[in-house]
């Protein structure tokens, strides 16, 4: 029995469990995390659509070529005979000869036979503020999405963080079950032993029995759960499900003293910068739909052939360029339409972003006196479980001592065992209350 005392404090140290989690699991975290690189495949591919809006200021060329093969159809009657004939047969009188013949009517059909026409045509805008402004809204949807990818790191960072504190919880409640099964094994030999010489109860002896299955049920638990915080720290990592966690120590009173939070203004908060974005879009978009009024201007240039019987000589060549000009004159006022929904689409992104603003101060507000009433709970559990070590101490004296009865040393181990486990609890909770303050203030630096 002199040993059981020592044996129940025997988890404690490992509550004192990692305060920061490792960099390099925030770094591996944000390298391989699938949601995060599916995100930075997005930017990517915004990247290239902004390319693609640059290039459309730039000349385009292509090869455009047709053969046609036709009968019949739509002619034209050319009467050469009735022109020439009467001609010639004066010329044929007046020459005494006949070296002018007679020549007849000739019909034409429209539609080309055996003809082909090929052409490298080339465009040019020249004036059309579209591909401007199209311009200017793919870059802010650049850093709308780089936006996004911020956002996600933050929220990924926190996640990783409570992620690894939940493990160590559930590492330290094993600790803590594994000594309390060392005591209530040892409680059960010793009771066997005083039954053997006569000294003890049966019920006693019962009673020690069925608090080593209660807590072997408890540490299977406590197992179980440590296995499924792993499963998802590493899943969040994208690493095996199994792989190992390295462990990280300090001391429980690193968090102890309730630190210093403010509320800090999140006029910086990438949220609201999104909301911001969004607008400077929204104004782009509305200088877009209000440019209906200027003229569109492209030039373009033909380098062709054309012939019949594909002859390709000087006379199929030829050129053909020119200078294209649109001015709108009517729309049926869609285009006003256009500008007013842009700027009622300006109205709601004004509401969204105050909206936003006064959920992440309130996210702020509510984040900060949780981390003070983490710190003040767990402050109270540590006396309470100091208490407890003392009253288990007294109570274990008094049962060997046969002062006490069984039942009051049981009572008093639950007691310990409970505190030692709600400690536990509170160390993480304070632990998970600052990341999510972190979190909401985005003090989180990633340099």
């Amino acid at each position: 029995m002199k040993h059981i005392f020592h044996l129940l404090l025997a988890g404690l140290p490992f509550m004192t469990a990692a305060q920061e989690v490792p960099q390099t699991y925030l770094s591996e975290g944000l390298n391989h995390n699938l949601v995060l690189l599916e995100k930075k495949i997005t930017l990517e591919k915004g990247l290239v659509s902004l390319k693609e809006a640059r290039s459309l200021f730039l000349p385009s060329s292509w090869v455009e070529g047709q053969y046609t093969l036709a009968k019949g159809g739509r002619s034209i009657d050319i009467p050469v005979g009735d022109l020439v004939n009467p001609v010639y047969k004066t010329l044929n009188q007046l020459t005494g000869t006949t070296g002018f013949p007679v020549i007849g009517n000739v019909s034409e059909q429209l539609l080309p036979n055996n003809f082909y026409d090929l052409r490298i045509k080339t465009t040019m805008p020249l004036v059309n503020p579209d591909l401007k402004i199209n311009r200017e809204i793919k870059q802010q949807q650049m850093a709308l999405q780089q936006n996004e990818i911020d956002i996600y790191r933050r929220e990924l960072v926190k996640d990783i963080k409570i992620a690894y504190y939940n493990f160590l919880q559930s590492g330290n409640a094993i600790a803590i079950y594994q000594s309390a099964l060392a005591v209530v094994s040892q409680n059960l030999k010793v009771n066997q032993s005083l039954l053997n010489n006569g000294r003890g109860l049966p019920a006693y002896v019962s009673r020690a029995e069925s608090e080593v299955k209660q807590v072997e049920s408890q540490l299977q638990h406590a197992k179980n759960a440590a296995e499924n915080a792993k499963a998802y720290f590493n899943f969040l990592l994208n690493r095996p499900l199994t792989d190992s966690i390295a462990i990280a120590e300090s001391t429980l009173s690193d968090i102890q003293a309730p630190p210093a939070l403010l509320i800090v203004p999140v006029q910086n908060r990438e949220e609201l910068s999104s909301w911001k974005i969004a607008a400077d879009i929204n104004r782009m978009t509305e200088r877009m739909n209000r440019s209906y009024r200027t003229p569109r201007i492209n030039a373009f240039l033909d380098l062709a052939s054309q012939g019949y019987k594909f002859k390709f000589d000087n006379k199929s060549i030829f050129y053909l360029a020119g200078i294209q000009l649109q001015v709108p004159i009517f729309y049926g006022k869609r285009n006003l339409y256009k500008i007013e929904q842009t700027q009622l689409e300006g109205k709601a992104i004004v509401l969204q972003k105050n909206q936003t603003r006064q959920q992440l101060e309130l996210a702020v507000f509510v984040s900060r006196n949780n981390t003070v009433t983490a710190h003040n709970t767990l402050q109270a559990s540590v006396k309470q479980q100091e208490a407890a070590q003392q009253y288990f101490k007294l109570i274990d004296k008094g049962f060997k001592e046969g002062i006490n009865s069984f039942i009051e040393y049981l009572d008093a181990r639950n007691q310990l065992t409970n505190a030692q486990l709600q400690t536990n609890i509170n160390h993480y909770k304070v632990l998970i209350a600052l990341s999510d303050y972190e979190r909401q203030t985005s003090s989180y630096s990633f340099n």
